[in-house]
Formats: C-alpha cells, structure tokens, sequence
C-alpha cells in the first residue's frame, strides 16, 4: 500500500533532481500540504492526517512537561512502530524516568497505536517544513531522536544537527538504487549526516554507505526479532483454539488475501485429518462466506464460538478477529503467510519464532527475513496449489524433516536478536 510519505519521496526525487534541492525542497512541502487539504474534502484519510495535525503545537505545549527528559521516536506508520517497539519498551525499563514521545506521519500508525501505553506523548508529526521543524523541537527539547527505518525529514534532520542533539536512524535499509546514491542525491546524502550512528540490517548497507564516506555504520540487525521474541514469551493460552486443535495437527495460514485462499482450499480439502486455522488479513465477509461453503470438511468463525461450541466436527476456524494471531501459531506445526501474490508478504517472523516451516506467494524478496528462511530452507516460495501441496506432503509425512526445520527455525529467529539493546544502551549513554 502506497503512503503519504512514499507518494512525496517519490515527488520531491523528481523534483530535486533538476532544480535548486533544497528550496524545491521546502516548496514541495507546501504545496503538498495544499494538496492533502483539496483531498480531505472528500478522503477519509486525507481528513485524519490534516484534522490530527490541527492545533499539534498549541496540543504539545499544554500537554509537555517542560521539567521531562524526552526521547523522541519517529515512525511512519504501524509496521515501523513495530520495529521501534522494542527500543521504546526497552529504553523504559532501562530508565524509567525518561519520556517516550512518539510521533507518526501516517493515519494507518497513528489512529491505530494513539493509546499505545508504552509512549508518554503521542502525536502525528508536523510536515517538514523548516519553521515547524523548530517549532517542534523549541517545544520537545528532546535528549535524543529515533527514526525508524526510513523518513529522512530533511529540515528536522538539519534542526536536530544544529541544535548538536544524538540523532538514529534504526533497522535501516539503503539500495543500490536509493536516491542517496544518485549524482541528484546531494541533498539526501547531506541529511544522512545528521545521524550520530546509522543502524542497518545487513553488511551490504553498511558497504553502501562506506562508500559514501559514512564510517558511523553499525550492522546492528532487526530490531523486529527481539519484539517477535518478545511476543512469542507473552503468547496467551486461548482456550478454543485448543478446544479446536485437540490431538490433530494444526496448520495455521496468516493474514490471507483472496489469491492464498485459492491455493488453501485445495490443500485444506486434500487433507482431511489435518485442522487448519486460516485468518484473513480483511474480514471480508464476502470472501469468509465464500471460503466457509468451499471447505469440505466445515467450517466456523471463531467470533462465533463460545465454551458450549462443539469444534470437534469442523475441520478450519476462520479466525475473523484481531490480537490473538502471534499467540495461535503457539499451537502450528506447518504456517502459510499471505500477500505474496500482491503487495508483498506479511509478517514471516511471527511464525518462525515459534520454528514453524513457512509457504508464501513470489513476491517476498524486499523482505530480508524471508530470503534468509528460504535460503536455509525453511520457508519456501509457492505459485500455484501444486507447488503449496507439493511442498506441504514431505513435512506432513516425514517427522523428522519436519523437526528439523522446526529447529533451524527457532534457531534462526534466535540468532538473530539482541539489536534491542545494542541501540539502546547507546543512546543512553548518550542522554
């Protein structure tokens, strides 16, 4: 899905490339803060992104405690909230008397995690122009600033430079075909060196950025398996999936758009001993209705049931809720996650923590984690039902493969943490 924030990258490159940098620059953030006002006259969420920026500043400075020793963490919407997550919760538990504030650009973050009990303060950002930049920090006066992933604000970058503030940009990732190394892209290059240490997820980052003169580089990983790891120590016990499972093995297929169903109505009717849980990434009840009267073996809803439901006849529960996602695949032997016949594929790293093997569509190769699975073997990419049945037989039928991807798994998520709290004692050495 295509956010604000990558709608105006996209723009400001063009832009940029041909005409003064930074003065394009600022005039672009105008213009497209003119642009978001014509459009939420009529979109949704063009409305939820102006209206939560009306009155920020005077809301900040009636709500901020001058006496606070703030952090700053910025994320663009809810999936890099999720890798900030882990620094947030850590850094409070490290120094209690620190302040989170934490700021989104998109709706899709901020509506969502607005009562997010982990952050003190919690607001859209302001757009980058060069006067709310400073209004902004005149106002948080923060220790430090934490960007998540991406979202390099020229003009709060420079600010937070001026005013010699530790600045981090963490689990990043930089391309080879990233505007940083363009001949266009002085601009963004110059903004990468407000940073006092760049966090990346991988060597071949830190080699891109050594190119370009940048020795404050740290391969530092993902901070996304500490909050995984995190998730799979607090999983719930829930008492119908259970009931559900019993003694049969379960199949858990997550966040499934209408292309993954296809192929999982034909595993599902070729295997029937075998439960599965299959949980929509929408609840469209057009396409739950249709995924029920495909299912030979019955089907339920799982916000249908209660103590009393017998589940011992129904072959899939459709789980048509939220929350509780992390916490089933506790109880899988075999995963599926959807998306990759769209946009890209959705969370792998949930079921891998439990050491569950892992089916997806072809599109998963912007996601680091998922080509590591498949290059250890244990995901697999799919493209068709004979392909997901093909891969799906062997691990069926053979325990001990199928131990042994379990193992290799565990073992990877595993491997891969401790990024959590490399950041964070820096930046608090740093306060």
């Amino acid at each position: 899905m295509t956010t604000h924030s990558d709608i105006f990258r996209i723009f400001a490159s063009i832009i940029t490339s041909k005409l003064e940098e930074m003065c394009i620059y600022n005039l672009s953030m105008w213009f497209y803060e003119q642009a978001v006002a014509v459009a939420s006259l009529r979109n949704p969420k063009a409305k939820q992104w102006r209206n939560g920026r009306r009155n920020i500043f005077e809301r900040m400075r009636s709500e901020i405690e001058t006496s606070d020793k703030i952090i700053w963490v910025h994320a663009a919407s809810l999936g890099e909230f999720e890798q900030g997550r882990p620094i947030i919760e850590r850094l409070k538990e490290l120094q209690p008397d620190v302040r989170i504030l934490l700021t989104f650009f998109s709706p899709s973050g901020y509506e969502i995690r607005k009562n997010y009990s982990g952050a003190d303060y919690i607001y859209y950002l302001p757009i980058d122009r060069a006067s709310y930049a400073r209004r902004f920090l005149d106002i948080v006066r923060p220790a430090a600033a934490v960007f998540i992933k991406y979202e390099f604000w020229h003009n709060y970058l420079t600010e937070l430079r001026n005013r010699d503030i530790p600045t981090y940009v963490v689990s990043a990732i930089f391309r080879r075909d990233s505007i940083f190394f363009r001949p266009w892209g002085g601009a963004w290059r110059k903004a990468l060196r407000s940073f006092t240490t760049l966090y990346v997820q991988k060597g071949y980052s830190q080699e891109l950025l050594h190119e370009l003169g940048f020795d404050n580089v740290v391969v530092a990983g993902d901070t996304r398996f500490d909050r995984v790891a995190a998730i799979a120590r607090a999983a719930r016990q829930i008492p119908t999936i259970e009931r559900f499972k019993g003694s049969a093995p379960l199949f858990v297929a997550g966040s499934t758009w209408g292309p993954d169903e296809e192929l999982l109505i034909e595993l599902i009717n070729d295997n029937p001993s075998i439960r599965f849980v299959v949980a929509p990434h929408e609840m469209n009840e057009e396409r739950i209705t249709k995924l029920i009267n495909a299912i030979d073996g019955g089907a339920i809803r799982y916000t249908t049931c209660d103590e009393s439901t017998d589940l011992s006849h129904k072959q899939v529960l459709i789980l048509d809720t939220v929350g509780i996602l992390s916490s089933v695949y506790g109880y899988a032997d075999w995963s599926y996650i959807g998306g990759g016949f769209g946009v890209g594929i959705h969370n792998t790293l949930e079921a891998a923590t439990f050491g569950l093997p892992i089916a997806f569509g072809p599109k998963y190769h912007k996601f680091k984690e998922a080509c590591d699975m498949v290059d250890i073997g244990v995901a697999t990419s799919i493209e068709s039902s004979e392909e997901l049945k093909a891969w799906f037989a062997p691990l069926r039928d053979d325990k001990m493969l199928l131990m042994n991807l379990r193992n290799k798994a565990k073992a990877y998520t595993e491997e891969n943490c401790g990024a959590t709290e490399l950041i964070t004692r820096e930046i608090l050495s740093k306060i």
